[in-house]
């Protein structure tokens, strides 16, 4: 089975988890999209808070109803796609840009469902680069600083020009190697000065839904 029809069995498998009357947070990448068509093609009467302005455009195009965290008093349910995941249900994510959205949405979610192909679980997290949002006046300091924490940091850069989330801020991908302690280093990010959000999510994930060639296992949060 390849990569693609992986993410989409995945993506349908939690569509299902939509109820009427339910208000979604909606990730964004590339097997949170099948999660939106499979939502779409189902024709469950919920609301929608997307956590990209592209995420945003594509439920709309699937005529589903989008509303902001002004509107949505509460999030029942979120669902969106990692780029790593331990045993542990941490996570790396940010590989699409939208981090801070996302860890958002996710902090205001009742339950949090993230979902993925069978090379998402890892044993430690790190081989994929790590996100860090940064304010685009902090981003030279930040460099430096990631760097003296050990790290390989890059801006991150798209068809030739640098990166602008959604939000306005600048994404730095810092390559740290395996993270042994990921809740020591999100602490340590936090407490940097101009680094708006970053993409380690450390015990915000309920359950992980993951696909592969035999169908699609769930993995809980560790008691």
């Amino acid at each position: 089975m390849t990569t693609a029809a992986e993410k989409e069995r995945v993506g349908l498998a939690a569509a299902g988890l939509v109820e009427a009357g339910m208000t979604v947070g909606l990730g964004t990448g590339s097997t949170a999209a099948f999660f939106v068509a499979g939502v779409a093609a189902r024709g469950v009467k919920a609301r929608f808070v997307p956590t990209s302005e592209a995420t945003a455009a594509m439920a709309r195009e699937h005529g589903m109803e989008v509303i902001g965290l002004d509107v949505a008093a509460r999030i029942h349910l979120t669902v969106d796609g990692v780029d790593e995941v331990d045993p542990a249900l941490n996570a790396i994510k940010g590989g699409g840009g939208a981090l801070m959205r996302e860890k958002i949405v996710a902090s205001l979610s009742d339950t949090v469902v993230y979902i993925g192909d069978s090379s998402k679980p890892v044993n430690r997290l790190g081989a994929f680069p790590l996100p860090v949002e940064v304010s685009p006046f902090a981003a030279p300091a930040i460099l430096r600083r990631l760097s003296d924490m050990g790290a390989a940091p890059m801006l991150r850069h798209h068809d030739g020009r640098r990166f602008v989330s959604d939000e306005g801020h600048w994404i730095i991908d810092a390559a740290f190697g395996e993270i042994e302690d990921p809740g020591e280093l999100d602490v340590m990010l936090n407490m940097i000065p101009g680094v708006v959000a970053h993409g380690l999510f450390v015990d915000i994930i309920d359950r992980m839904l993951i696909a592969d060639s035999t169908g699609v296992r769930t993995l809980e949060r560790p008691a």
